[in-house]
């Protein structure tokens, strides 16, 4: 049977997480010819040996180095041969089965990629998608995820929403496009390469759709520990994507805020 969909996930000791997650997918896809392939970042912890063990089925590419988020997504992705990719975190468990947003993007090809619902361990929702970059919301980040009412509250109204940018924990989109693209930007090693894949779709005229009705866990979330990685993350993505006036007024605005974050840090205020 010709292979439909190709999951990738990017495994770096991750091993407590994998059984949850490889058992919600193989659950959640079984009406859909799909492969699953695993990139293992040069994991200290018993992954690989589990993943041989337990999901034989699984194809297991084990690197010597780590690679980072996007690249291990860019060297996973060489391999796969379903024409539709799911690109999902280790961390995660599916809620719903996968076909019905398949057939959203299978029918509707001015979608360039789609998300869904995104909760935490407890099963309470989180943000998983938000605002492109611009003055305001990196002077204040959360204004990153200043969408609306519904993305604040989790409450939704409609069965799919057209936004900026969605979360790299789930992205559902054809291959052909990630290929477009030329996948995530390597120069990102974590964090806003999801920002930066998303920027890249919308620069082909294609939508980034989210949609709330179905569900999947994602259960390690960002800490304000991580706020001046994430701020470096910002620095490449101003780099890439803006010019002239607006790249100088954008990136004063993150230079403030690094500064902020940086002298609540060192005064342990954040």
């Amino acid at each position: 049977m010709k292979i439909e969909l190709s999951v990738i996930i990017v495994n770096y000791n991750g091993v407590q997480y994998l059984k949850e997650c490889l058992d919600s997918l193989y659950k959640k896809l079984s009406d859909i010819a799909f492969e699953i392939i695993v990139l293992d970042n040069n994991s200290s912890d018993d992954s690989c040996n589990f993943l041989k063990t337990n999901y034989p089925d699984v194809k297991l590419i084990e690197s010597k180095i780590n690679h980072g988020f996007g690249k291990g997504n860019n060297e996973a992705v060489k391999e796969a041969q379903g024409f539709f990719l799911l690109l999902i975190n280790n961390d995660t468990v599916v809620l719903d089965p996968i076909s019905p947003a398949l057939e959203i993007l299978k029918f509707d090809n001015s979608i360039g990629v789609i998300g869904i619902n995104m909760l935490n361990g407890n099963r309470e929702y989180l943000p998983a998608a938000g605002n492109f970059p611009n003055f305001n919301n990196m002077f204040q980040m959360k204004k990153l995820l200043q969408i609306g009412t519904e993305f604040k509250t989790g409450k939704f109204t409609n069965t799919q929403y057209e936004v900026d940018w969605l979360g790299g924990s789930f992205l559902l989109l054809r291959k052909e496009t990630y290929e477009l693209i030329k996948g995530f930007d390597e120069d990102y090693f974590l964090y806003v390469e999801d920002v930066d894949f998303s920027k890249k779709i919308a620069n082909l005229g294609l939508k980034r759709i989210f949609l709330p009705n179905y569900s999947y866990i994602h259960f390690v979330g960002f800490t304000k520990a991580k706020n001046l990685t994430l701020i470096k993350g910002y620095e490449i993505y101003i780099s890439k994507h803006f010019k002239g006036f607006d790249k100088l007024v954008i990136t004063a605005a993150l230079k403030i805020n690094k500064l902020v974050k940086t002298f609540k840090k060192g005064l342990k205020l954040d």
